[in-house]
């Protein structure tokens, strides 16, 4: 009977042990969530007065890198969330330096939408990240990821370069305000539909229109590629259009 009490003990105390060892192994965010997923509790507005008083605090720092982050830690003194901070700094390790800011997040499932502000960039200050899926962090800007492969093999785009011989892709406009289409891709995975513009040589040339690609993912979240899609024309000058890659309106 004692020998039985013992070992039953020492069953309870091992699986305790298992149990506490497993926690300490499972990541959680600052806002508490498994996997340390990335969410609305990151999202931050950046107040009128922020970036005036980040550059007085910060423009004398040595560059670089401390001028990012003094950057960065100005932040959580203008009143940004734990989360928020957390996320910069964490988009600062991955990006290799970039400092973005969450500005927006719109979720999806297995794989969200984050709109991204990078206040120190001279030019395409807004980007858009889709997240919480594998890797964690995708760049939609990342134009080496497209296929443009695909894209230079079509004939819309080869009669395009005709009219525009220095035509490519560039960033997206992106503005923060609408979400980009998704739909349902081969065996239940997801697709989010983008549009890029196609520039003739520089970022004041002509605008030659737009290329549509397609960023799948299997339905675990896997990012798998993209997929060229097609071509829209330039709207005409004057006319009223939106964009092609345009989705539903932010909430």
């Amino acid at each position: 009977m004692r020998r039985a009490l013992q070992l039953a003990v020492i069953a309870a105390l091992l699986s305790s042990a298992i149990a506490q060892n497993q926690a300490s192994k499972t990541p959680t965010g600052q806002d508490g969530t498994a996997e340390n997923k990335i969410g609305t509790s990151a999202v931050w507005q950046l107040p009128s007065t922020f970036l005036s008083n980040a550059h007085k605090a910060c423009d004398n720092a040595a560059q670089p890198p401390s001028f990012a982050e003094c950057f960065i830690a100005q932040m959580a003194k203008a009143g940004a969330p734990a989360a928020a901070v957390a996320f910069t700094k964490m988009l600062y390790q991955k990006s290799e330096g970039d400092v973005g800011i969450l500005s927006g997040f719109h979720p999806v499932g297995p794989v969200d939408v984050a709109w991204i502000v990078y206040p120190l960039r001279a030019n395409t200050n807004n980007g858009l990240l889709l997240v919480n899926g594998s890797p964690r962090i995708v760049n939609a800007e990342d134009l080496k990821l497209l296929d443009q492969k695909g894209m230079e093999q079509s004939f819309q785009f080869q009669d395009l370069q005709n009219q525009f011989p220095k035509v490519g892709v560039w960033p997206g406009d992106r503005d923060g305000t609408t979400w980009p289409n998704t739909q349902t891709g081969p065996n239940n995975g997801l697709q989010f539909i983008l549009g890029y513009p196609l520039i003739n040589g520089c970022h004041a040339c002509a605008h030659a229109g737009t290329a549509l690609f397609t960023w799948n993912f299997d339905a675990q979240g896997k990012f798998l590629g993209t997929t060229f899609m097609g071509l829209t024309p330039a709207p005409l000058p004057g006319a009223n259009t939106p964009p092609a890659s345009s989705g539903p309106s932010q909430p």
